[in-house]
């Protein structure tokens, strides 16, 4: 299983990190994903200076709201 961490501090929260959250968990079910890839909150992944903060297994990244679809499908989709 795929576990995607998403930032929820206070950085990241006021970035969009809920609006990330949503897409992933929308994008997830759009796929029937649900046995495949688990969404987390987590606090401060260390790089709030940039956007959202996402880790995905051991890679992290910074996601913008707008771009959480094109991430989903770029960096989760590819790893299943």
């Amino acid at each position: 299983m795929i576990k995607l961490y998403t930032c929820v501090g206070s950085a990241c929260h006021l970035k969009g990190s809920y609006n990330v959250i949503n897409t992933f968990q929308q994008m997830i079910e759009e796929n029937k994903l649900n046995d495949k890839v688990e969404v987390c909150g987590s606090f401060c992944l260390g790089h709030c200076s940039e956007d959202v903060s996402v880790k995905v297994d051991d890679d992290y990244f910074a996601v913008k709201p707008e771009m959480a679809r094109e991430f989903f499908e770029k960096n989760v989709m590819s790893r299943i």
